[in-house]
């Protein structure tokens, strides 16, 4: 039975033409001249419009977007089609969606389906069945290839044998070993990330040293068996792939990322390289080759990380950041389980507020407290574990001072070392053209001159460098270091000490603070690494007292100056005495002011003492005639009745003490001299 009818010749005849994967079209070429000598086929058939379709060359047929079958299935809606031709019907598609499609608007336009033997009419019964039956077995065809295939690819990674590509610093040895790299070079330079961040503690702080020294990283180019290092500036996101790759604790991973699919527009997209949590990991093999640094400091740089994470909120503790607040980030509230916001009202002030009310504004805050209490409580908790510790710390601080070489220096010396070797190798090749070729000479000789100048630039960084490396210890600061080892307290509490330093080590100490507030007192219970618990408590501190509340000796004083002097006067009194407001300044008659307001001290009123029948020594020494000096020594000898709010204030005396003195006096009742080698003189 023919079933090719003149109206299928009047109409056009596609040749579609599809390879899986890039690589079959580099490669499977006796496939493509297969797939296209179908054009030949159709000619042979009668029809003399012949339209290639081969821009899925390179894609999947199972399910993924595939312009050349778009293409396909708009030229065949509009009726220009006639037949469609492919080798098989795995070409035309790899899964049921797509082959049933394309049946259905086969049968409606009255398009012919052939392939390499036989012509099909998906209008017939019997060629719409084996039709159908043709597309199961190339979908099941497929699935049966992959489930064989991940089972290869599982079994040989189990074994650890699965190496497709190595990170940099690592190559792939001999029965597919992963191997470090022999070149010193590479090695230092992965050294010295791992080294960085144990200082730093922080991946952006690490980029932006190695950026800042104008270290350079390496970089693999090229397919596997032919790549090539190249160096290149920092990048944030280089330098986080070397610390959160397993493979430089000597570990073996497989599964660390999976494939997402999605159905978007009716059509299935496929989402790669999805991180997955450890636990979801299909294989892990520890010690499975030489290693950077060992599995343990590689979970400590992934907590770390993991931490530093400011994006998760209250689920961890945050990157250290230049705050006062020393437990920012430890502290957990031990009501609603939320963290604990370090706040700064003011200069010089922390407090320390529960986060739980701001997701929740109609139920008060849990737990608030000042931190500067709670910093101290929680960092001699600290310093009594590390005060054993000092002098061991000190010692192997000099020791790794003295013993340990500046990185840039030795970084530096490597660059210089391989620029040496590029000056080497184009000299060789100089020396190997000939030189009458003067287009090939004259391009290598200006290589070379590159190489020296290069070098040349080299020898200068470094040399200044050394001259600018830190001189060894002295015998005087090694005394120094060990006395600050057996002074930890004062090393803390010195200004000089950066907070960064100091909440790092309650980091490493620490693991959590609970906190908790239970009628007038706030209980702080700490959770150490090690798995041990110390509870400490302080009392909260009433509504209006905090550290810059003037003590009340002093506004005592303040009160009773305030009867006899104005605010100018006292200002002067308590600055000769060396008595400084709570906030540490000097006083003034404004802060005076400001002081008697808050506790209700009335001002100085002129007469005020006056009419209370008191006198000052100056109004003492006109009453009596004598000198104000007189009246000093006459109240030092306890003649005179005198009182005195403070030292360096005035003496104050009762009007009615000095009149009686002054009426029961006689000639001689004037106090002589307290010299006792002087003579009085005797006057007639």
């Amino acid at each position: 039975m023919n079933k090719i009818t003149a109206d299928h010749l009047a109409r056009r005849a596609c040749v579609y033409i599809r390879q899986s994967t890039p690589d079959q079209v580099r490669h499977n070429l006796e496939s493509q001249r297969r797939q296209y000598a179908l054009v030949d086929r159709a000619r042979t058939l009668g029809w003399q419009d012949v339209d290639v379709i081969d821009d899925d060359l390179g894609i999947s047929g199972s399910g993924t977007q595939r312009p050349g079958f778009e293409r396909l299935l708009h030229v065949l809606c509009n009726g220009q089609v006639g037949a469609v031709f492919s080798v098989e019907a795995s070409r035309l598609a790899r899964n049921g969606r797509d082959w049933h499609t394309l049946l259905e608007f086969c049968s409606v336009v009255d398009t012919l389906l052939i392939d390499a033997e036989t012509v099909y009419d998906p209008r017939l019964t019997n060629d719409r069945l084996l039709l159908g039956m043709k597309g199961t077995i190339s979908e099941m065809e497929l699935a049966s290839f992959r489930e064989r295939a991940h089972a290869a690819l599982r079994q040989k990674a189990e074994r650890g044998a699965l190496v497709q590509r190595v990170p940099i610093g690592y190559v792939k040895g001999s029965d597919d070993r992963i191997e470090k790299d022999p070149d010193a070079r590479v090695g230092s330079t992965i050294d010295l990330i791992f080294r960085k961040f144990t200082e730093l503690g922080s991946v952006r702080q690490v980029f932006f040293w190695l950026d800042q020294q104008q270290i350079q990283l390496p970089v693999a180019r090229g397919p596997e068996a032919l790549r090539e290092i190249i160096w290149q500036p920092a990048r944030y996101h280089a330098v986080l792939s070397v610390l959160t790759n397993p493979v430089y604790a000597g570990a073996y991973a497989y599964g660390r990322s999976k494939t997402m699919v999605r159905l978007e527009d009716g059509r299935k997209r496929v989402r790669r390289q999805r991180q997955r949590r450890r636990e979801d990991w299909a294989v892990l093999i520890v010690d499975h080759h030489e290693g950077y640094i060992d599995w343990d400091a590689y979970q400590s740089n992934q907590t770390m990380i993991a931490h530093n994470d400011n994006a998760r909120g209250a689920a961890v503790r945050g990157s250290v950041k230049h705050g006062e607040a020393l437990l920012a980030g430890l502290l957990r509230c031990g009501h609603c389980g939320a963290k604990l916001l370090a706040q700064y009202p003011g200069p010089g002030v922390i407090r320390y507020q529960c986060s739980g009310y701001l997701l929740n504004r109609d139920h008060a805050c849990c737990v608030m407290f000042g931190g500067l209490r709670a910093d101290r409580l929680v960092s001699e908790q600290l310093l009594q574990c590390l005060t054993p510790f000092g002098t061991e710390a000190a010692i192997e601080a000099i020791e790794s001072m003295q013993g340990a070489s500046d990185e840039r220096i030795q970084q530096k010396a490597l660059v210089l070392e391989h620029a040496r070797y590029e000056v080497t190798r184009a000299r060789r090749q100089y020396d190997a053209v000939d030189p009458a070729n003067r287009l090939v000479a004259a391009e290598l000789e200006r290589r070379w001159n590159h190489a020296l100048t290069t070098e040349a630039q080299l020898e200068a960084e470094l040399a200044a460098l050394q001259q600018c490396r830190e001189r060894p210890l002295t015998d005087t600061q090694k005394r120094e270091l060990m006395g600050f080892a057996r002074d930890l307290l004062g090393l803390w509490d010195d200004p000089r000490s950066s907070p960064e330093h100091k909440k790092r080590l309650l980091r490493i100490a620490l693991k959590e603070i609970v906190v908790t507030s239970e009628g007038e007192t706030i209980r702080l219970v700490v959770h150490w690494q090690g798995g041990d618990h110390t509870q400490v408590e302080f009392p909260k501190i009433r509504s209006g007292r905090h550290r810059y509340v003037t003590d009340d000796d002093l506004v005592e004083i303040v009160r009773r100056l305030a009867r006899i002097e104005p605010d100018t006067r006292i200002a002067s009194i308590l600055n000769r005495n060396r008595k400084p407001t709570a906030h540490g300044q000097t006083w003034t008659a404004r802060r005076v002011c400001s002081l008697r307001c808050n506790h209700k001290i009335e001002v100085y009123r002129e007469g005020e003492r006056q009419s209370r029948g008191e006198v000052s020594v100056s109004e003492t020494a006109n009453i009596l005639g004598v000198t104000q000096t007189t009246v000093l020594r006459m109240i030092r000898l306890k003649r005179l009745q005198a009182t005195q709010v403070c030292q360096n204030a005035p003496w104050i005396l009762r009007r009615a003490d000095v009149e009686q003195w002054l009426a029961g006096r006689n000639e001689r009742t004037t106090p002589p001299t307290g010299n006792s080698a002087q003579m009085s003189l005797e006057i007639p």
